[in-house]
């Protein structure tokens, strides 16, 4: 049985007001490429199909024509489960009767894990689709105590676990976040505080574990217990992410044969940093100018249209940030200023939600000694 493993298409996506569709037409060309250079027997899907529970038209129709792509003009069965982006209602409609033509949309969760057995001249497998839910979720459905992620998905594999596969190889496909996973800032947290976080070992005694979430391809415990990461940079904190699927060959009795297959994105998503003439000048001569990028002018003076002098030679800036100015000795003394009176005031807040009384004056004078001591303290290292 082989595969391609991919998740976090989020179609619909903008980057600071810029649109991404046709970005990430480009991208999904790629991979249903990908499917029939590799002549793989499924694509997965784990979740963040869409980027927003409503999606807008356009993204609809971009998702229907690459499926019509895999699955009515190459045969390629494709199974997709709801992440926390999607509209799990909405997805899944219509899925019943769409898995004849070798589509299976996982939307909501229900009671009844129904496995999905794929068939190959390589060899069969069976996949387990687990959208994302939360646990209040899984404890209405299953009428269980769960109160954190961890709990809930460990209930859900119970019954994976359980399944008689006939022997053949079992394939997990969830969207949750792993504890120890590398986070970007693209990603919506699932919970406050840690509780969203799930062990590694949950996933150990399957043959792969098929995870969306993360954006960064990535593996933690063991190399089948696998994060794909997102189809494009979603975020300036991706610069550096190399992006690619996952192609996954499930043999008798051997580990997965596991190969990430590089995407190669029709803009790439980077930093500069420098003066606004220096980057001016190496604009005119840069064959990727075209990127979408993110500005840090080390500029200290003021300068009458940065943005626009940047865009006449950058035509995708996005965003601009004036290190340069932000790091004088007056913008840093107004900014300390500013923090050490938000401080106080959170802790005043803090302090009057716990106990009900507001802080004395005594109190109010020695947290302001303190958080000066701490300030003078960091100043000094």
């Amino acid at each position: 049985m082989k595969f391609i493993h991919t998740s976090d298409w989020h179609i619909g996506r903008q980057l600071h007001n810029q649109s991404l569709l046709e970005d990430q037409r480009y991208i999904l060309a790629q991979i249903v490429d990908l499917a029939r250079s590799h002549q793989v027997d499924a694509v997965i899907i784990a979740g963040d199909i869409y980027d927003r529970s409503v999606p807008p038209a356009s993204a609809v129709a971009l998702l229907d024509e690459v499926v019509n792509q895999l699955v009515n003009e190459l045969a390629i069965k494709v199974i997709m489960i709801a992440g926390n982006h999607d509209g799990h209602e909405r997805l899944g409609f219509a899925a019943r009767q769409l898995q004849e033509a070798g589509l299976y949309i996982q939307g909501p969760l229900s009671a009844q894990i129904d496995p999905i057995v794929l068939h190959s001249e390589s060899g069969d497998a069976v996949f387990y689709p687990l959208p994302y839910a939360e646990p209040a979720t899984v404890r209405h459905l299953y009428d269980c105590d769960v109160n954190s992620h961890e709990q809930a998905m460990a209930k859900l594999l119970e019954g994976v676990s359980s399944h008689d596969s006939q022997g053949l190889p079992k394939v997990v496909i969830a969207h949750c976040f792993l504890d120890g996973g590398s986070e970007s800032e693209s990603e919506r947290p699932l919970s406050i505080g840690g509780a969203d976080k799930i062990s590694p070992s949950l996933f150990t005694n399957f043959d792969y574990t098929a995870l969306g979430h993360l954006h960064g391809p990535q593996y933690k415990g063991l190399a089948n217990v696998r994060y794909s990461g997102s189809i494009l940079k979603y975020s300036f904190s991706e610069q550096k992410q190399n992006k690619s699927v996952t192609l996954v060959e499930l043999t008798p009795a051997n580990a997965p044969h596991i190969e990430l297959l590089p995407l190669q994105a029709k803009r790439d998503v980077r930093i500069i940093e420098g003066a606004l003439e220096e980057l001016l000048a190496k604009g005119l001569n840069d064959p990727l100018r075209d990127d979408y990028i993110m500005v840090r002018l080390s500029d200290k003076q003021a300068i009458l249209d940065a943005m626009g002098k940047l865009r006449s030679v950058y035509p995708n800036v996005l965003h601009l940030e004036r290190t340069g100015l932000m790091a004088s000795s007056d913008s840093l003394a107004v900014r300390a200023d500013h923090i050490k009176k938000g401080e106080l005031d959170m802790f005043s807040d803090f302090f009057e939600q716990v106990s009900g009384v507001a802080l004395t004056r005594s109190q109010q004078a020695l947290m302001v000694e303190t958080i000066d001591a701490l300030h003078k303290s960091e100043d000094n290292q």
